[in-house]
């Protein structure tokens, strides 16, 4: 009798066993949301001159006209909004690219995608003159695109490997930043245009800026979370993918299409900013697994909480100066990057 009642216990056991997981990745869907909200609040209060929550508060729902509610309003908001877009469309835009190469190695800038978009950037400024942002938006729209498919190129297309994408995106990323580099220092006024911006920062970025590519993020955003399902079967290999009846061209080119929307609108306001998109997917993937559905409403919600608290780091260290936020995700990155060449079960997903 034990025997016959061996698959009704299975049966009952593996839905429960499911919902448990389900409550567990719903409650580290809270927890991100939790983490957010507070990683803003300390944008919002912390800085060269620290607010006081009460005040902060009071700024936001009840100005007065004073000193501190002139720095919440109209610089530390703007800056803590921007960084909240751009770094969700940043970790959106890593753990799509991790999922459809497999590659665990995968990220904007380190596959120089966001090089792409800051030399289009500084091309369109240094050598066309556009200086608007609704004129090089575009441009690095294009660089970013043009980025990617070059590094995929490189890296040997559908044969590529985690190695060797991360060789042919090494190569492309020291090329494009020579180039930016060396356009900077032979035209000046372009240098004192692109100093901080192509160092990656979310410092004095004008509020109009993310109302213009906010459409386009937002495009990239929901985009992405459409594929997470067909982004889920290809992990699983091409094979698996066809018999789930997955369109796999399909997928790959509205992937790049996401992916595009979302590093070159984020790179066109902050400048190349790197490394969040390969930290927050594996940082996710410890507490969601790897299935697309959960990794990237993770991503979505602890990549801009990430980004915001290294935007902080970069205000208290040097007071009263600021290190730009590119340069502490920079450090952050490069440190997991040197852990996980070193793991043997880096090379694959």
């Amino acid at each position: 009798m034990s025997i016959g009642m061996r698959p009704r216990l299975g049966g009952i056991r593996r839905p429960a066993a499911d919902r448990s997981r389900a409550s567990l990745r719903s409650a580290g869907l809270l927890l991100g949301l939790a983490l957010l909200a507070a990683t803003v609040a300390l944008s919002l209060a912390v800085g060269t001159q620290r607010i006081p929550l009460d005040q902060v508060w009071s700024a936001l729902f009840a100005p007065s006209g004073t000193e501190n509610d002139g720095i919440v309003r109209e610089l530390r908001l703007p800056r803590t909004l921007i960084g909240i877009a751009v770094g969700a469309a940043l970790g959106l835009a890593g753990a799509v690219m991790q999922t459809l190469t497999r590659n665990p190695l995968a990220d904007p800038g380190l596959l120089g995608v966001n090089a792409g978009a800051a030399a289009a950037v500084v091309t369109a400024i240094g050598v066309l003159g556009i200086t608007s942002f609704t004129g090089y938006l575009w441009f690095a729209l294009a660089g970013a695109a043009l980025a990617a498919t070059a590094v995929n190129a490189l890296g040997g297309g559908r044969l590529a490997t985690p190695v060797r994408l991360a060789l042919a995106g090494t190569a492309v990323n020291a090329a494009l930043f020579g180039y930016v580099n060396g356009l900077q220092l032979w035209d000046l006024s372009t240098l004192d245009e692109m100093r901080h911006w192509s160092v990656g920062t979310l410092a004095k970025r004008d509020p109009s800026l993310l109302l213009t590519v906010a459409p386009l993020l937002l495009a990239g955003a929901l985009l992405a979370l459409a594929l997470a399902r067909p982004l889920g079967a290809i992990a699983l290999g091409e094979d698996h993918a066809r018999a789930l009846g997955t369109h796999i061209r399909r997928t790959r080119v509205l992937s790049v299409v996401a992916i595009t929307l979302l590093c070159g609108g984020a790179t066109a306001v902050c400048g190349p900013i790197g490394f969040i998109g390969l930290m927050i997917p594996h940082a996710a993937r410890a507490f969601c697994g790897p299935d697309p559905r959960w990794l990237l409403p993770y991503c979505a919600l602890y990549a801009p909480a990430l980004l915001l608290v290294s935007d902080v780091i970069g205000r208290i260290v040097v007071p009263p100066s600021e290190i730009e936020v590119g340069t502490v995700t920079a450090f952050l990155g490069g440190l997991l990057f040197i852990h996980l060449v070193r793991r043997r079960k880096a090379v694959r997903l």
